[in-house]
Formats: C-alpha cells, structure tokens, sequence
C-alpha cells in the first residue's frame, strides 16, 4: 500500500462461514461492486476450508490465480497481506467440520475522509462495533410484540371499561324503573 496512514478509513475484518461449504457465487458480484465503486478496498483475504476430521486447508488471497476470486484479484493488486498464520488457525478453529469460510480485511473507503478529519484534529477513536443484522431484528420483533401487547391490554381494559359503564347504566336505569 502505498498511500499514508493519515488517509486511510477505517480497517475491518469479518469472517462468512459457509456450513457444509454450500454458497451460490452470489457474494463475489456484491463484493466486486464495492470495490469497483470506491467503496472498500480488500486488504487480504484467506479462505479457509475445515475438513470433517478437523484439520484444514487455507488459500491466500494471493494463491487464488482461478475461479471467481481471479477477477478480484485483477482489480486489487496493491495487497497489505495482513494475515497471519495465527489469523488463519483461530478461524479454522472456530468453524463447523466441513464448512468453509472466507477471512476478509477490508478498508473501508467511504470513511476515509471523515477518518483522516478526525485524526487531523486530534481526535481519537475510543470505540467501535457492529450490530449484527439478527440482533437488530430481534430488537424490532420484540418492540413489535411490546406495542401489540400493551394495544391488545388497552382493548381488553377499554371493553372492561364499557362493560362496567354498561352495567352501572343498567343497574341505574333498573333502579329508577323500580322508583316508579
């Protein structure tokens, strides 16, 4: 990489497991896209294969010369080859038997500018994460179950509240029938 620390974006990692190794070619076009548009840049980039008796198979991003990830090759040659072999043995170590995983460092690109400001300013970066998409589902289902509930509790207590306004008219009414 040729460019100085101070513009570069923030640098991720994330690890896809594929269980039983079963995927559809669709994330190579989505990830292509991205790096095409300026919208990451791939740092490296393992795939890791673990073998039913749980010993593995790693391809560096650099070995793959066909296939699918050719192409991204092609476009990004300037790679940081950031993994270590102790990268690649802990995410081995942490997949299914029989499953495969792709281990991918990426910049993120879009972010550079806003990440090059703050550093220019003195800023620091004193946290950071990621929501997984299933926990912010969850979030919204169990918000939704909360809502439904409590509309569903004010139903039941607003037909409470006409039965008993019901039944004081009709107590009311029968007394005056019985003044008559």
């Amino acid at each position: 990489m040729t460019e100085p620390i101070d513009e570069l974006g923030p640098v991720d990692y994330l690890v896809v497991e594929f269980p039983g190794s079963q995927f559809n070619g669709e994330i190579m076009p989505e990830l292509l896209a991205l790096v095409r548009h300026g919208v990451v840049r791939i740092l490296d980039l393992a795939v890791i294969r673990k073998n039913d008796d749980g010993s593995y198979d790693a391809f560096e991003f650099e070995d793959l010369q066909e296939g699918p990830l050719a192409e991204l090759r092609e476009i990004e040659r300037d790679l940081a080859q950031l993994l270590s072999d102790d990268d690649v043995a802990a995410t081995a170590d942490a997949l299914e038997p029989g499953s495969t995983a792709a281990l991918l460092i990426y910049e993120n690109l879009w972010a550079a500018p806003l990440a090059s400001s703050v550093r220019r300013s003195g800023g620091q970066l004193v946290a950071s994460g990621r929501i997984p998409v299933q926990q912010l589902l969850a979030a919204a289902e169990a918000e939704l179950a909360q809502e439904i509930t409590e509309e569903i509790e004010a139903e039941l207590d607003a037909e409470a509240l006409v039965a008993e306004v019901a039944a004081t008219i009709e107590a009311d009414e029968e007394a005056d029938a019985g003044k008559s």
